[in-house]
């Protein structure tokens, strides 16, 4: 076996790239990673006087790795110092499986607790399903409208909780199951696969799109290989083009004021987890949908329903009234 204990720290991070990379993550995700080991590995070059691919890995010491974060974590938010800690922690361990290092110094390097993300569904009670019915007309102010694909890309985040990614990643075969016991094979974050099954609005919504884009390409273009979602080309969907899709879905139905900040897409998904907790699933029914890793992801969607519930109550008239209620005896 080669010896790559004396192997410098630019290689070796190439090496755990290319390693990830065939696990398909997102190619925001593949960015995410390269940032953060570059941005601590420069530090520890730096204090080092060496250039970065001249550090070798036996300096990456507990003490070493202290240093470089807490001088990377002095500019920078607690999420962003914590998404660095995990993928330093993930490399460490990839070096540790490799015989590169005897161990992983990270459990000795502080990291900030950052509390998960609060959901960010859509506004307002009815607007999935207002949002869904503007979508379906056929807008004229369109170059070339195609109502039943954009319908079925909204139904299908908003009722499987699909992320960017998996609606990306999905082929024609996805989507497979007797009537009634219909379901969508997802190719989950982190390589973990699910089954999210779909009821028969969902799998209408799916069929009348791959009917209409049969009409408009051939059959060919539905082949079970193919990729599910396609531009009005007829070539895979793009992150971007997919973005954007969504984007011009919210202005059409006049409701951007009811999408959260930052959460453009995932908003339709936050909604589909929101709505199951509304609705009275459990947090592991929801971890399950929604291929979360750890069931305190799911817990959120639960708390949250619980906060909109107290506040409902809160807001009502005669709670209110028996607040200022003043019990007088006589005598």
């Amino acid at each position: 076996m080669h010896d790559k204990t004396g192997e410098m720290l630019g290689t070796l991070i190439e090496e755990f790239l290319t390693a990830r990379a065939t696990r398909k993550p997102s190619p925001h995700t593949l960015a995410a990673y390269r940032r953060d080991l570059v941005a601590v590995a420069r530090l520890v070059a730096e204090d080092r006087a060496l250039p970065l691919d001249a550090v070798p890995v036996t300096a990456l010491s507990p003490r070493v790795m202290r240093s470089a974060f807490a001088s990377f974590a002095t500019p920078r938010a607690a999420a962003s110092v914590h998404r660095a800690w995990s993928t330093w922690n993930s490399f460490f361990t990839f070096l540790v499986a490799e015989g590169v290092v005897p161990g992983n110094p990270m459990p000795a390097v502080g990291r900030p607790r950052t509390p998960l993300p609060r959901p960010k569904p859509l506004r307002g009670e009815d607007t999935p399903e207002q949002l869904l019915a503007a979508v379906a007309r056929e807008d004229g102010r369109q170059r070339d409208p195609w109502p039943e694909r954009d319908v079925a890309v909204l139904a299908l985040a908003l009722c499987a909780g699909l992320r960017l990614s998996e609606l990306l990643a999905l082929r024609v075969s996805s989507l497979g199951g007797r009537e009634g016991e219909r379901r969508v094979e997802v190719a989950g974050k982190g390589g973990r696969p699910r089954v999210v099954p779909i009821e028969a609005g969902l799998d209408r919504a799916v069929r009348d799109y791959l009917d209409s884009r049969a009409r408009r390409f051939g059959s060919r273009s539905v082949r079970p290989d193919s990729a599910l979602l396609v531009d009005r080309r007829g070539e895979p969907l793009r992150r971007g083009g997919l973005q954007y899709l969504v984007e011009s879905c919210y202005r059409r139905a006049g409701i951007g004021d009811r999408v959260p900040r930052g959460a453009r897409l995932h908003a339709l998904r936050h909604t589909f987890a929101t709505r199951l907790a509304e609705d009275g699933a459990g947090a592991a029914e929801i971890m399950r949908l929604l291929g979360h890793a750890s069931l305190a992801s799911s817990q959120t969607y639960i708390e949250v329903t619980a906060g909109q519930q107290r506040a409902a109550v809160a807001s009502n008239r005669t709670n209110r009234a028996l607040a200022g209620l003043v019990v007088e005896r006589s005598g």
